[in-house]
């Protein structure tokens, strides 16, 4: 399936800039569990529980506002009980909600675990998630986008599947790029490697971290990973956390981005997210790949400092 579309500058960069970027993806609620010590098993442990607005599209949407996107909307599926929570907190980040409303199933939730170290243990109940449908999808939707970013959980049901192959062939024929982040390494192994490129063979840009590019290729070095993936795809970024991104097309790795000095790591989750939603803010401008990964980078180092997945 190919997605990329349009011309391209030197270093393989779409020559698109200016316009809007829709975000298909997800919202859920955060349930943020920060804990000192291992949980006990069978008895208490202290720990600060916060419930917040989440979901890996929705957060990528709120970065790239954050990162001086002007015109960024989000589609997804939301339950009853909580939609109009979740639109207005997009709404207050500047993110046009396209939600649409689920009257039987409630809005996906996940607890995360977050240790001292500041990283992150999900449990995770997709709810409304993976019930976008094809019903839910308009072609119209991508009237006056620069860029289409697909959240990769899409992918793990069969009625999201189904909607977001829709927009990215609806992408393809309009030529306008797309993006996709595979979003979870467990939840890849489940549909299988090769089940996933076949979805995303052909777009412009992948953006999985170490444990999701090595999942798809079953190379243990990211820099190998990254290069093999972008045979499938036009370009690949690769998240390393505190040790930057890679950057890969045509079966190479063409530059490696250090990660932006953080404060005090507070909670990673969400980091992936907000790299994601700078990085695209940054090509929507017209920038180009290592100028684009570097504002991905400063974003996720603010959002380690952050307490959930979104900015403040």
């Amino acid at each position: 399936m190919s997605t990329a579309g349009g011309a391209a500058t030197e270093g393989g960069r779409p020559a698109v800039a200016g316009g809007g970027l829709l975000v298909v993806g997800e919202v859920v609620t955060d349930v943020l569990v920060r804990h000192a010590s291992a949980p006990r098993h069978g008895t208490d442990t202290p720990a600060r529980i916060t419930t917040l607005p989440g979901g890996a599209g929705a957060n990528v949407a709120c970065w790239a506002v954050r990162s001086g996107c002007r015109d960024v909307r989000l589609l997804a599926r939301a339950g009853a009980e909580s939609a109009a929570w979740h639109r207005e907190a997009l709404r207050r980040a500047g993110v046009g909600a396209l939600l649409r409303v689920d009257e039987d199933v409630p809005t996906g939730t996940v607890v995360a675990l977050v240790d001292s170290s500041a990283e992150r243990t999900f449990l995770t109940d997709s709810g409304a998630v993976l019930r976008l449908s094809p019903g839910d999808w308009t072609p119209s939707l991508l009237d006056g986008a620069a860029r289409l970013h697909l959240s990769g959980y899409l992918l793990f049901g069969p009625t999201s599947r189904a909607t977001a192959v829709l927009a990215l062939r609806e992408a393809g024929r309009r030529g306008v790029p797309a993006s996709v982040d595979p979003a979870s390494a467990g939840f890849l192994a489940e549909l299988g490697a090769a089940a996933f490129l076949d979805l995303v063979e052909g777009i412009d840009l992948l953006l999985p971290n170490a444990d999701e590019a090595r999942e798809l290729t079953g190379l243990p070095d990211p820099a190998d990973a990254a290069a093999e993936l972008s045979r499938h795809v036009g370009r690949v970024a690769v998240t390393l956390g505190d040790r930057g991104v890679l950057l890969a097309s045509g079966g190479t790795v063409t530059a490696r981005v250090p990660a932006r000095p953080a404060g005090a790591a507070v909670d990673s989750t969400g980091a992936g997210d907000a790299f994601t939603g700078g990085f695209l803010a940054a090509l929507v401008a017209g920038a180009a790949d290592v100028t684009a990964a570097e504002a991905g980078c400063r974003a996720g180092a603010e959002a380690v400092a952050t307490v959930g997945g979104r900015p403040v």
